[in-house]
């Protein structure tokens, strides 16, 4: 407990983990699942008038017929993977939350929808396919510290058949200079987002150098006291290219998000596709 008070009064060091893993987390994680699945909001994934357009848009500029092996790199509960089998691809799905495959998988059976969910890490994914497409959507590879995407680019050069494709998107720039430093205080008195009993629940927003942000989120309650580390990278489109190009990668097209809107050097996200 004491350990975890320190953590909540000092400023950690960029990329510093915490012990707990909300992801992992019973409750919490049953709650991100369902923000997952409402329609309309656009917190754990974008609202689905998004997605089905960033189906098509993909399935246009990447088709199937040319691109039949899919790999959806933090698929959670399989929206787009359902949404790309539709479109004919042959999908394979892999998150940490092993919530959300669950859900994933009874949800492809209920349907009788060909598609392999996998709960691993990606880091450390050694997958015996190749894939002629790979995707990672909703700018989680922002999530990830500076050697960690450099070991991802590497899994996703190696699990890509020659000539494959990488699509991905992530905050900008514009993004990060809104970000606002603050300090906010939050009550519950049951069933809020972190936990089911009363709790109090400190935001913290921080702003560091190198285009790098955190979110603190500290739950107190009666019995406890956790400390979540939401950490962010925002990217210019040179520095973005740059960390496939120098792992290998060629040929990239930018956009300003994957449903492919022309790159606008004023938006909050850019969608890069690379080519191994």
């Amino acid at each position: 407990m004491l350990k975890n008070r320190y953590a909540m009064l000092n400023k950690p060091k960029v990329y510093e983990k915490t012990e707990a893993l909300f992801w992992e987390d019973e409750y919490i994680s049953k709650q991100m699942l369902r923000n997952h699945l409402t329609p309309d909001f656009d917190g754990a994934s974008r609202n689905m008038s998004f997605i089905n357009q960033s189906v098509q848009w993909i399935k246009t500029i990447l088709p199937p017929v040319e691109n039949e092996a899919l790999l959806d790199i933090g698929c959670g509960p399989g929206i787009y993977t359902e949404l790309f089998t539709e479109a004919g691809y042959q999908v394979t799905g892999i998150d940490s939350s092993k919530r959300s495959i669950d859900y994933a998988k009874r949800n492809a059976e209920n349907k009788k929808m060909d598609i392999t969910y996998l709960n691993q890490n990606y880091l450390n994914m050694d997958l015996p396919t190749k894939f002629d497409l790979i995707t990672m959507i909703y700018c989680d590879y922002g999530v990830l510290s500076k050697e960690e995407r450099k070991k991802l680019v590497k899994k996703i050069y190696d699990h890509l058949k020659p000539n494959g494709t990488f699509l991905l998107d992530v905050f900008s720039i514009e993004k990060y200079d809104c970000f606002q430093e603050q300090q906010v205080w939050e009550y519950s008195e049951r069933n809020g987002f972190w936990a089911k009993e009363l709790y109090l629940c400190l935001n913290k927003n921080i702003k560091y150098p190198k285009h790098i942000t955190l979110e603190q989120v500290t739950i107190i309650t009666e019995q406890d006291l956790k400390t979540y580390h939401l950490w962010m990278t925002y990217f210019t489109v040179e520095s973005l290219a740059q960390e496939f190009l120098e792992n290998g990668f060629k040929n990239y097209k930018l956009f300003s998000d994957v449903k492919g809107t022309p790159y606008d050097k004023r938006s909050e996200t850019l969608a890069l596709i690379v080519e191994k």
